[in-house]
């Protein structure tokens, strides 16, 4: 069986998510293969709810995938985007197709219970062994629906991804199509939806490779000619084990929550089993999708790397003008994701040291700590960054530090020039004399340009953090004399 290139009739291709949790990134991946394929072809993208299981679906992740896509560009105003559709409303022509099967002799009804199928076959066997094919059941509440498989020859699946996969039709058992209660299971809802809405091409997880050779016959069966199929690779961990919501960080909404760019994360879950070529990764996504071929698509695993997507964010971020920045840091400036009150925080003040923070994060959850010492009453000081700062001699340079702060002209060159002249003269080169000076400050050892971000703080407030720093270094010496006593 072979199909025609992709581009010689208008492509529809379908993302077909469940309503039953957050959007994972896998999901995400797989939308927007869908999607880049749809906008290079001038197709259509069909987004599908696949709402079937009452009892964990909720509405609200409907619009959880709907907001999801729509930060990853995958907009429902768009011209290639149709529906979103939902596979409840379609139980009718589910129900339909599965009572034309049976009427035309391809399907057949079973009553057999697991129990009865352990004692014939044992517990060692796996599938099911054909018992009720030719007993000729009727309907009843409790009888499934099973689909007649061919017993001879075999099915082959042509994935553009994976070659020409063959499956035996006699490792294929007699599978349900419909429960007991007469609804439809997945298989043949999948297969009744794609025809009902003109599917071309289903590009989806590679763990759907095994239902496939079933879904084409029932496609077969149905009178209706299967659509091109590619399977993508699976996306692991740094263990090489598959993504798990109850192991991994998975949830797209996690991911932008913490300061990652849209942009970036389109830009990033592009390249998980497929590259541009040339050896570029950072590109937008208009020339990702010029350059984009299912078939380039790599069939091997996909490793989802969080530090190189955490690099990829950086450039992003670096990319953006300053007031762009500024704008795309405004979550994290305000509550609740600050620190501080909205009575503490200066926009005047962040605008200052926007500029320095812009090429410093490499996610926008980080601006807070790196600026909250702008806005806090006092630093939240770091222990460690304390205990590593204020080793013999710190206090007394830090003391000589606030002498000479008093005087010194409040511009950061000169602020520089005095740090460094007090550390020459405690024998310090100034990467180790302001360490001291940063930790009482800022409350961590590293962060911002030290002296830029004490111009913008101002010597009052800076004067009173070294004088409590100071009143701490000595608090602690005079419990230690104690403690020596």
């Amino acid at each position: 069986m072979t199909f025609p290139a992709l581009g010689s009739s208008p492509v529809r291709v379908r993302f077909a998510p469940s309503p039953t949790g957050m959007f994972h990134v896998g999901g995400a991946r797989s939308a927007l293969f869908n999607w880049a394929v749809a906008k290079q072809q001038g197709g259509t993208f069909v987004l599908r709810i696949e709402d079937t299981d009452a009892s964990r679906n909720q509405p609200e992740w409907v619009d959880g995938i709907l907001s999801a896509m729509e930060a990853l560009g995958i907009s429902k105003d768009d011209p290639a985007f149709e529906g979103p559709h939902f596979q409840s409303e379609n139980a009718g022509i589910q129900q339909e197709a599965a009572q034309r099967l049976f009427a035309e002799g391809k399907a057949y009804y079973c009553d057999c219970t697991r129990e009865d199928l352990t004692a014939r076959i044992g517990t060692k066997q796996t599938g099911y062994d054909g018992f009720c094919r030719d007993r000729g059941l009727e309907y009843a509440e409790g009888r499934a629906l099973r689909f007649r498989t061919p017993d001879e020859g075999e099915t082959q699946v042509v994935d553009l991804i994976r070659g020409n996969p063959t499956f035996p039709n006699s490792t294929l058992e007699d599978f349900v199509i419909a429960r007991g209660n007469g609804s439809p299971v997945f298989l043949l809802a999948n297969v009744v939806d794609d025809i009902d809405e003109n599917i071309t091409l289903v590009m989806r997880a590679e763990e759907h490779l095994p239902n496939t050779p079933k879904q084409q016959l029932l496609w077969e069966a149905l009178g209706q000619t299967p659509p091109q199929w590619a399977h993508m690779p699976v996306i692991v961990n740094e263990k090489r084990q598959k993504l798990s919501k109850r192991r991994d960080k998975v949830a797209l909404e996690d991911y932008l929550a913490e300061g990652i760019l849209p942009d970036a994360m389109v830009n990033y879950l592009m390249l998980l089993g497929w590259a541009p070529g040339n050896d570029e990764e950072i590109l937008p996504f208009e020339e990702l999708v010029r350059r984009f071929r299912v078939e380039d698509i790599n069939s091997s695993s996909a490793f989802f790397d969080i530090k190189k997507l955490t690099a990829f964010n950086g450039e992003y971020i670096r990319a953006l003008s300053v007031p762009e920045f500024t704008e795309a840091c405004g979550p994290w400036l305000h509550a609740p994701r600050a620190p501080w009150t909205e009575e503490q925080f200066d926009q005047k003040v962040f605008d200052a040291v926007a500029p320095l923070a812009h090429s410093r994060v490499a996610l926008l959850s980080e601006i807070t700590d790196n600026v909250d010492f702008l806005f806090l009453d006092e630093p939240l000081i770091d222990e460690d960054s304390w205990n590593k700062a204020f080793k013999a001699g710190a206090g007394e340079l830090l003391a000589d530090v606030r002498t000479a702060f008093a005087d010194a002209a409040w511009d950061a060159e000169s602020l520089k020039d005095t740090v460094l002249a007090v550390g020459e003269k405690h024998g310090m080169k100034l990467g180790k004399a302001q360490a001291p000076v940063r930790v009482a400050v800022t409350g961590r050892r590293i962060g911002l340009p030290l002296f830029e971000s004490l111009e913008v703080l101002g010597r009052e407030r800076t004067l009173a953090r070294v004088d409590a720093a100071l009143a701490r270094l000595a608090e602690t010496a005079t419990e230690v004399a104690a403690g020596a006593e």
